[in-house]
């Protein structure tokens, strides 16, 4: 049985007494609507570690930076490793989620920016996954992928090909892939082995997401060393191919798809759709043995998150290394 913690414990340090990272312009911290105004016993049933950061990021501002690194300046109790952690357990109780939000670049461009989504009263995933699956995105314009165009009436060949042999442009797929060494090293493809996964990327494209999306999804969360690029990116295909959805109605200024947030995990970024991420993790990211008994231990999820019953289950992942 959960045990309430002390209110004579360590207290968040009060922002307004020291200067806060900002994010960059539409990034950082976004609260959620509709809370409770705050009370000395918010986050009382939390761990001590998670109450203090909990207590910090409650008193900062929309737009405040949420990165790990600017948090750990500002506590100066716990360092980088100590923050990702309360992070990820602050997650897990229900308190945040990281959001990636298509934004538009400018020039027919898309970019993707993270939010951090921020409730001071916890919520389930089922909460979470309604909420954001109708979060507002910014305003974008249609995203074509940049696929090298030929040079118009060229008025002669390609010296080591004959007028009988075309040449085709790549696929925005394979341009994709080829992409990946310049983004992070430990992924460079040769050509063949751009070729082999070519279908595999082709597949993610078909299912609505560009390709500055695609590598942003295959180059994060990587470990520190790739082996095999071209089999740990066969698998990563595979496992993260994003669901097929439904075709959704005609906007209604032309030109102008609607494309909603996807939610990040909170310990290795990777993307997916609100409820692929329960309690904002990945899969692989879950403890293991709540990854192996989620059909089995999986309770049916009550109207309002029940914190102190769920404290223990948080204590358990934040024993794990």
């Amino acid at each position: 049985m959960a045990t309430q913690h002390s209110n004579s414990a360590l207290r968040a340090p009060a922002p307004p007494s020291r200067p806060y990272a900002k994010a960059n312009p539409g990034y950082g911290k976004r609260s959620t609507p509709d809370q409770r105004p705050p009370r000395p016993d918010d986050f009382a049933l939390l761990p001590e570690r998670e109450r203090y950061v909990a207590g910090y990021v409650d008193h900062l501002p929309d737009g405040a930076a949420m990165d790990i690194k600017p948090l750990a300046k500002s506590l100066p109790l716990y360092g980088q490793m100590a923050v990702g952690s309360a992070l990820r357990a602050l997650g897990v109780a229900g308190h945040l989620r990281h959001v990636r939000c298509p934004a538009d670049a400018g020039g027919g461009q898309i970019r993707w920016i993270t939010r951090t989504y921020w409730s001071r009263t916890a919520h389930d995933n089922e909460w979470w996954a309604a909420f954001l699956g109708g979060a507002p995105a910014a305003p974008v314009t249609p995203a074509v992928p940049a696929v090298p165009q030929q040079r118009a009436q060229e008025p002669e060949p390609e010296p080591a090909l004959t007028p009988e042999t075309p040449t085709a442009a790549p696929s925005p797929a394979y341009l994709a892939l080829a992409q990946l060494g310049r983004a992070d090293a430990r992924l460079a493809l040769s050509a063949a082995d751009c070729a082999a996964l070519e279908e595999a990327a082709a597949a993610w494209l078909a299912r609505g997401v560009n390709t500055e999306y695609l590598v942003q999804a295959l180059t994060a969360g990587l470990p520190p060393a790739v082996d095999s690029p071209v089999g740990f990116l066969r698998r990563r295909l595979r496992d993260k191919l994003p669901p097929l959805l439904p075709a959704a109605p005609a906007p209604d200024a032309p030109g102008m798809p609607e494309r909603r947030p996807m939610v990040e995990c909170t310990e290795c970024g990777a993307p997916g759709r609100p409820e692929a991420l329960p309690d904002g993790l990945c899969r692989s990211c879950r403890a293991p043995d709540q990854a192996g008994t989620d059909t089995t231990t999986a309770a049916e999820p009550p109207a309002e998150r029940d914190v102190a019953a769920y404290v223990g289950t948080l204590r358990e992942l934040l024993r794990l290394p």
